[in-house]
Order: C-alpha cells, then sequence, then structure tokens
C-alpha cells in the first residue's frame, strides 16, 4: 500500500523499513556503543521518511493507518530495538501537530530531519506571562533526543495570580512547550541495561521564554484541527501500538535466529536441535503466538478505524479494545523471548549474540508504561463496570 505525505513521492513505509535491514544491523554495535544513531543510517530513515508516519499530511506527513504504522516500527525492530524506539518515539511526538498552529506545525516540520523529542509531565510548571510562557526545569526518559531538533515540555500553568490554569474538565490544564534543542542541557543519565541506544536522557532548561504560538494542550480532542480517523484514536492507544511494534519485532527477531542456532547446535549427548520434536513443537507455538497476537492486534485496528469518525474520539469500547490488543501483544512477545533465551542455552549468554541484547532491549521494554500488567486489570474493571474513573479518557 502506497502512502502520500504533503509535497512527498508515494512512500511505503513497511518496505522501506524492510530496505533499511542491512543498515540497521550494520550499525547496531555503534548505536549500542555510542547512544546515538550514526550517519548514514539516519539520512536513510529520514529519506525513508520513518518519523512522519503519523505526521499529519497538512506538515508534511505521511499519515498513515495505525496497522501500518505498527508493522514499520515491527520491521525496523526486528534489527535493533532501540532504533525502533526511537522511531516510535518520533512518530509519537508528532502527534502534537494537531494541537498546535498550522503554521507553527509547518514550520517545525519545514525541516525534513525534524525529530521531536521530549520526557513524560513531572512537577514543573510554566509560568504564564504576555505572549507566551516562560519555564524552567528538568525533565527525564527523552528518548531519542540524540536525533532531535526540536524538544518539550509537559508542564501545568501558573496564571499571573498564582492559581493553576484549569481545562474544560475542571482538571489543571497541561500544555506543552516546543522549543529548540539548543535552549537545552542534556542530562547524562541513560545507563541501562537495554535500550541503551536509545539515549532516554534528561535535559533542562532555564527561565526559558516559549511564544504562545510554540504550544498546546493535547488533553481536550476538541482542540485537534486536523480531522481524520488516525486523530480519533488516543495518544495513548497510539503509543501503545508503538511498543507493541517494538516488542513484535524483538520477538521476531529471537526466534529467528533461534531457528538458525538449532539447525547448527548440538548439545552435548543430545541430537541436533532442529531435529528435536519437543523444540519443533515449541517453536511451532511460539510461532502461532507471535502470530496470532499481531493478527488480532491488526484486526482491532482495522476494525476501529473502520468505525471511526473524522472529528469524535473513538469510544470507549474501541478504546478498552486497542489497550487490550496492545497489552497482550507485548506481553506475549516478552514471553516468546524469554521461552527463546532458556532454549538457546549458553549459546544466548555470551555478548555480541543475536540474543542477548535482545532480551536485555525487550525486558527494559516490559518495564515501561505501556508495558503494565495492571493494563489488563483497567480493561477488565471497565468491561464489568465501564469507566466511572476516567481511566480510558
Amino acid at each position: 500500500m502506497n502512502h502520500v505525505g504533503l509535497g512527498s513521492i508515494a512512500v511505503d513505509p513497511i518496505a522501506q523499513a524492510h530496505d533499511l535491514g542491512p543498515s540497521i544491523v550494520a550499525a547496531a554495535d555503534e548505536i549500542e556503543r555510542s547512544q546515538t544513531i550514526p550517519e548514514p543510517l539516519l539520512s536513510q530513515i529520514h529519506d525513508a521518511r520513518l518519523a512522519r508516519m503519523l505526521l499529519p499530511r497538512s506538515a508534511g506527513g505521511d499519515q498513515v493507518e495505525p496497522w501500518i504504522y505498527l508493522h514499520a516500527i515491527e520491521a525496523v525492530s526486528r534489527h535493533d530495538a532501540s532504533v525502533g524506539w526511537n522511531l516510535f518515539v518520533a512518530n509519537s511526538s508528532a502527534l502534537i501537530a494537531p494541537f498546535i498552529p498550522l503554521r507553527t506545525a509547518q514550520t517545525i516540520y519545514a525541516d525534513p530531519r525534524t525529530i521531536i523529542s521530549w520526557g513524560p509531565p513531572n512537577e514543573c510548571k510554566a509560568r504564564a506571562v504576555p505572549d507566551g510562557y516562560r519555564v524552567s526545569g528538568a525533565w527525564h526518559f527523552a528518548s531519542g533526543s540524540r536525533q532531535a531538533n526540536w524538544m518539550g515540555a509537559h508542564c501545568q500553568v501558573v496564571e499571573p495570580d498564582g492559581s493553576l490554569r484549569l481545562n474544560r474538565f475542571g482538571r489543571p490544564t497541561v500544555r506543552t512547550l516546543l522549543f529548540r534543542k539548543e535552549h537545552t542541557q542534556p542530562i547524562r543519565d541513560w545507563n541501562t541495561i537495554g535500550m541503551r541506544g536509545t539515549a532516554s536522557e534528561g535535559y533542562r532548561v532555564n527561565d526559558l521564554f516559549v511564544p504562545e504560538a510554540y504550544s498546546g494542550t493535547r488533553e481536550d480532542p476538541a482542540l485537534r484541527r486536523d480531522t481524520g480517523p488516525l486523530y480519533a484514536f488516543t495518544m495513548q492507544g497510539l503509543y501503545a501500538v508503538g511498543v507493541a511494534g517494538v516488542a513484535f519485532g524483538v520477538a521476531r527477531g529471537m526466534l529467528d535466529a533461534f531457528i538458525r542456532l538449532a539447525t547448527e547446535k548440538t548439545p552435548r549427548g543430545l541430537q541436533r536441535l532442529a531435529d528435536s520434536p519437543v523444540v519443533q513443537a515449541d517453536v511451532a507455538r511460539r510461532e502461532a503466538n507471535l502470530g496470532s497476537a499481531r493478527a488480532w492486534l491488526e484486526a482491532i485496528l482495522k476494525d476501529v478505524w473502520a468505525s471511526a469518525g473524522d472529528h469524535a474520539s473513538i469510544d470507549l469500547d474501541a478504546r478498552m479494545r486497542v489497550r487490550l490488543g496492545c497489552a497482550h501483544a507485548i506481553h506475549t512477545a516478552v514471553e516468546i523471548a524469554d521461552h527463546v533465551f532458556k532454549a538457546a542455552g549458553t549459546s544466548a549468554i555470551f555478548l555480541g549474540t543475536p540474543f542477548e541484547r535482545r532480551f536485555r532491549d525487550i525486558h527494559t521494554l516490559s518495564q515501561q508504561i505501556q508495558s503494565r500488567e495492571s493494563h489488563f486489570e483497567a480493561v477488565g474493571r471497565v468491561m464489568f463496570n465501564g469507566d466511572p474513573d476516567g481511566v480510558f479518557l
């Protein structure tokens, strides 16, 4: 399927992602060591428009269907989870574009290499001043910030009288402020066991003025400028789709590596792994589990897309199904990775094998908010009781 971005040639994100496979493999060790995506790979990623899949066409993006996005992120992550993760985050941050003035979005994304990075909201607040905001503070977990040229800060807003700005729901509003990366100071604190190439480190700003036009709030669908079914999905739902794509890619890569290993390895005192009925059955089961989770999530996304309107957000049932499909996908992928790591034996424990980095990466992924076990509890609670507490806002 081809997709056309504003002013761009037709692109197929999945094919582009697959084509980048050899380049990603060649750069993987450097990505792990340097915690950045090197050249020429970074330019190839931009040329393939893989950081613009969720960006609106009005701002020069490709605005692809969520299942296309899922499979493109999966195809990249099959070769390196950090690259897939950084692309998931770059696309997620592009979802701010429908909530800021069109001219601002077009200005920011006029550079074909634009990537926005940010950390989640924290206690830092912005002060409302004439024509904009002043902000100081530090944020963390800004994945892909080393490739970014713009940064963001999610803040509650303190009005001139000292009160917190409220949204139309009566809750303190969270506003996103956007500014060029050169206004930030990095905090080099990403020393983790896995996903090292994401460099999901911190950054700080000091008394930075941000014009009103370079801000917006994502919490109210009524403020969304761009229409269409993609933006009817919730941001948290699309975040979960991205994490599921990374998890699928890692599990797929590990399972493929084990199949190759099984054709070559004969453990001491045993037959060749590929000739063992137990190994054969286990691989078949994991293949079925991975394919089933993938197909189910794709079916959910297509079904929700088909019923989504141009303006209103998807309904509670649709939000719940997207969440459940993504949670199931992520946990299935982690289970497959665990099984493969154990089945590979000592072949999996050495640095540089096709297993150890993926094992570290997927278990770092499994600690992220989209991977929580509590998502199953939340879906079950809504199934029985509806959504009285706004779990699926």
